[in-house]
Parts: structure tokens; C-alpha cells; sequence
């Protein structure tokens, strides 16, 4: 029993791992992939198992980043980086948002986490996608560099962020919305809302952690490290074909398959439901 739990932990990593970087929803693949494939374990586990293994995703981000994260310098003195300690100012800034999500979240899974709301929001945002790249078509982007985003810029992406509450928005695909939005290239877009991850996904694990308590079983344990460890291996490829794909594509094919999958959830929920 527990092997096949390893098996299906492992799965859930390479869902969470692909999905949580590309701006796809994960939300919604994970409600799917558990339709057909449940952990044998309490749903306050599972509760817990699906936000955690989000841990894998942001140290992936920190290994990858690490030299445009890592704001100490030890080469003959320490040295605090100003550059990357600017960057992290507005990282924090960008975060405030989420904060007022946080104290939020059990009323708003219990309101929205279902079938309807992930299906409608996959579909909208992704006929946004699509909207804001054809209009983008011709234009110049006006911040190519991290710097070069403000404090009330960051803020505002943060406010995009404060939309991924909503079950089926995808965290990462509403602050690369509207980071466009607001002007910086796609490159930027994406590279933002990866640092943007690491608190705000540390900060949500932490909360559930803290809720279930610390009392593992050893499958317990090894499910979560399992899933955890794959996440983290997963999404360092899913990062790296992101930053590639965009760097001579556009987002149109995510907001495409976006709409393509919010119509498969529906679809699918709406016949069992009537069956």
C-alpha cells in the first residue's frame, strides 16, 4: 500500500512541478489528476500534501537564482549586494497583497473551490491571455530588467497576485498578466513572479504545516518528501523551458489550453454530475 501512495505522490510532484510555473493553473490539474488518482490518506493530509510539495518548486527557484537572489557577497569582505537587496524590498512589497489573501483562505476555498469556478476562471483567463498578447503584437515592452520595476509597480503586480485566490486563476498566470499589463517584457514577467513565489509559497506551506501539526507517520513523511523532491526536479525543467519558450513565443498557446481544459473540467463534472 504505501509503495503505490510513493507512486502516486510522485505523480502529484510531476503535475505540481510542471504546472506550478507555467501559467496553466495548477488548481485545475490537480482537481483532475485527483479525480482519477486519490491519496489513500485523511483529507486533512492531503489538504496539507498539496501546498507543501510546493516547497520542491521553490527551492528550485533558489538554486536556479541563486546568484540573483542571494543578496551577501563573501568574497574578501561581506558585502551586501544593493542591487538584489532593492529587488527583495520589492519582492516584500509585491507580497502585502498576498498577506490579506492568507487571512482569507478558508472562507474563500470554501466558497470557491469547485468544479464551476476552476472551470470559468481556466477559460477567462486564458481569452485573456490571448487578448493582451494580440493587442501586445506590436508593441515595445517598457521595463527589461527587474530594476527597472518600481515600487508601485510591484505593488500593483502583487494586486494581480491577489487574484489567484480564486481557485483556477493560476498564481503565476495572474502576476505575468499583469506585470504585462503594466508593461515589462515577458522575460521580466516571468522571472518576477518566479522570486515573487518563494515567500508568498513559503509563507502558505508554513500555514498548513502549522495546521496539521508536526505528528507524521513514516508514510506520512515519505509520501510528502516523495512528492516534495519531485516537485522540486520538475519544475526546475518546467522554469527553464518556460524562460526559453518565451524568449521567441508569446503566451497565446497557454491561454489556448487554458480554455481547452477549463472545457474538459466542466464537460467532465457536468456529466458525472447529471449521470
Amino acid at each position: 500500500m504505501a509503495l503505490i501512495e510513493l507512486v502516486k505522490a510522485m505523480i502529484l510532484g510531476i503535475v505540481e512541478g510542471i504546472t506550478e510555473w507555467l501559467p496553466i493553473s495548477s488548481t485545475g490539474h490537480m482537481i483532475l489528476v485527483d479525480e482519477f488518482l486519490r491519496l489513500n490518506m485523511s483529507d486533512a493530509f492531503k489538504e496539507m500534501f498539496l501546498v507543501v510539495i510546493q516547497l520542491g518548486a521553490i527551492m528550485a527557484v533558489v538554486v536556479l537564482y541563486w546568484n540573483k537572489l542571494f543578496p551577501f557577497s563573501f568574497n574578501k569582505k561581506p558585502v551586501v549586494r544593493k542591487d538584489i537587496f532593492l529587488v527583495w524590498l520589492k519582492i516584500l512589497v509585491a507580497c502585502v497583497p498576498a498577506i490579506i489573501g492568507l487571512l482569507f483562505d478558508n472562507q474563500i476555498e470554501a466558497l470557491f473551490f469547485n468544479y464551476q469556478t476552476v472551470s470559468v476562471t481556466l477559460i477567462i483567463y486564458g481569452v485573456l491571455f490571448i487578448i493582451i498578447e494580440r493587442r501586445n503584437q506590436n508593441r515595445h515592452s517598457k521595463i527589461n530588467n527587474i530594476s527597472q520595476i518600481t515600487y508601485k509597480m510591484a505593488l500593483m503586480i502583487g494586486v494581480f497576485q491577489l487574484l489567484a485566490v480564486i481557485p483556477g486563476t493560476s498564481r503565476s498566470g495572474a502576476t505575468i498578466l499583469g506585470a504585462i499589463l503594466i508593461g515589462t517584457s515577458r522575460t521580466v514577467a516571468a522571472e518576477f513572479t518566479f522570486y515573487l513565489a518563494v515567500p508568498v509559497m513559503f509563507g502558505a506551506s508554513l500555514v498548513k504545516i502549522l495546521k496539521f501539526g508536526f505528528d507524521f507517520t513514516g508514510t506520512e513523511m515519505a509520501v510528502l518528501l516523495t512528492g516534495t523532491i519531485v516537485a522540486f526536479f520538475v519544475s526546475i525543467l518546467a522554469i527553464k523551458f518556460l524562460i526559453n519558450y518565451i524568449k521567441k513565443n508569446d503566451f497565446k498557446a497557454f491561454g489556448w489550453y487554458r480554455i481547452i481544459l477549463g472545457i474538459i473540467v466542466l464537460a467532465y463534472f457536468t456529466l458525472k454530475t447529471i449521470a
